[in-house]
């Protein structure tokens, strides 16, 4: 596996995988998936990320390749004995809801990332969905940190409610989407409930909190502040997965890029986020994010200035 050292702008810890795909449009095989290769790659396009993960015996060069491509810094990629993670899903219909078919975690499972000194000084760090204990781990390695993002679902808001309560306490943005919101707050408004998470995180000055509707847009919270941006009109919608960790990743890498803590830096990069996953979910896995131009998502980003201004 041929891996350059450099240092990242923005640190990407999570998973990298295989998935099997099946939508009402087609199915796609062993597709290249994972948290942090959705967010590395839609990352990007706006900064130099840096990707902390494991991967099996099966994962080959030209996988590497894919996210090398995107200039993407392997630096963190472990190869482990055995199987690389594996997902397999079917969506329905509406696309809004998915069967989740298997879940191999194979090397992922007992995956404890020790940072190198270069990643512990990363300005920038967003944690994919995986346990809280892990995530607290690797927020406890990281020096001085202007910002630190990150994701988590509702199996851990049932089964490990201390670690979660406990990380949240430590991260500068969550990101999380409607139905997560209301479990994590037992709040069904989506008001109430940003109020009630928001209390439980960091009260920092920087405090987000952005609330995913799917393709009906986001919620960004701050202190008092609330901005909604809608979802981006498609024609043609192929696969959802990856959608959320592309919007971290647009997110996180226009946050990086700019740095910039203001309002109107936190809306425009849920604007640059949601480009990305705009974009994601135009193809099967990863297909559009390795292949797309500084133009096309500046042409996307106008296409929201446009829905948004009367």
């Amino acid at each position: 596996m041929n891996k350059k050292s450099s240092t990242p702008s923005l640190l990407v810890i999570g998973s990298v995988a295989f998935d099997d795909i099946e939508t009402p449009f087609g199915k796609s095989k062993k597709t290249l998936g994972g948290s942090a290769t959705y967010i590395s790659l839609a990352a990007s396009y706006f900064t130099k990320p840096g990707l902390v993960a494991v991967v099996g015996e099966d994962f080959k060069q030209q996988h590497c390749e894919i996210l090398q491509n995107r200039k993407v810094d392997l630096m963190g990629l472990e190869m482990a004995k055995g199987k690389t993670f594996a997902w397999g899903g079917k969506y329905h219909f509406d696309l809004n809801t998915r069967e989740t078919l298997f879940t191999h975690l194979n090397v992922f499972e007992n995956f404890s990332p020790e940072l190198s000194p270069a990643h512990r000084n990363t300005p920038y760090a967003f944690l994919g969905n995986t346990h809280p204990a892990q995530q607290i781990r690797i927020i406890s390695q990281l020096k001085n940190p202007k910002f630190v993002g990150l994701d988590t679902m509702n199996y851990w808001i049932e089964k490990t409610p201390k670690e979660l309560g406990q990380v949240l306490k430590m991260v500068d943005a969550l990101v999380i989407n409607d139905s997560e919101a209301r479990e994590l707050s037992k709040e069904h408004n989506l008001l109430k409930a940003a109020k009630k998470i928001s209390g439980l995180m960091h009260q920092s000055r920087k405090r987000l909190l952005i609330i995913k509707r799917g393709e009906y847009g986001l919620l960004l919270f701050q202190g008092g502040k609330i901005f909604h941006l809608p979802g981006f009109p498609l024609e043609d919608v192929v696969d959802p997965t990856g959608a959320g960790d592309s919007f971290a990743g647009g997110f996180m890498g226009h946050l990086s890029a700019k740095s910039d803590f203001s309002w109107d830096s936190f809306k425009k990069a849920c604007v640059a986020g949601s480009a990305m996953a705009s974009f994601c979910v135009q193809d099967f896995g990863t297909q559009t994010l390795q292949n797309l131009s500084r133009t096309k998502i500046s042409q996307r980003i106008q296409g929201f200035r446009h829905l948004t201004r009367f």
